[in-house]
């Protein structure tokens, strides 16, 4: 499944833009879906949920891809 997120800023945080997409329901589970490594960004596992997404970064959870807009 593929979805797409709009943001305004010049970045977004991975764990927030997890939330944006409907992917997490909260920060904590957020935070627990990156630290167990579950989470990639541009293809590669990604543990830090503070990372920046910029606009035309991919990130993926569970079979759902969502691209950064």
């Amino acid at each position: 499944m593929e979805r797409n997120i709009e943001i305004r800023d010049e970045y977004i945080k991975l764990g927030q833009a997890m939330k944006l997409a409907g992917l997490a329901d909260s920060g904590v589970e957020a935070k627990l879906f990156i630290e167990e490594g579950r989470v990639k960004v541009n293809g590669d596992e990604e543990n830090r949920r503070g990372r920046k997404l910029y606009k035309g970064d991919i990130f993926s959870f569970e079979g759902t891809t969502v691209r950064v807009d």
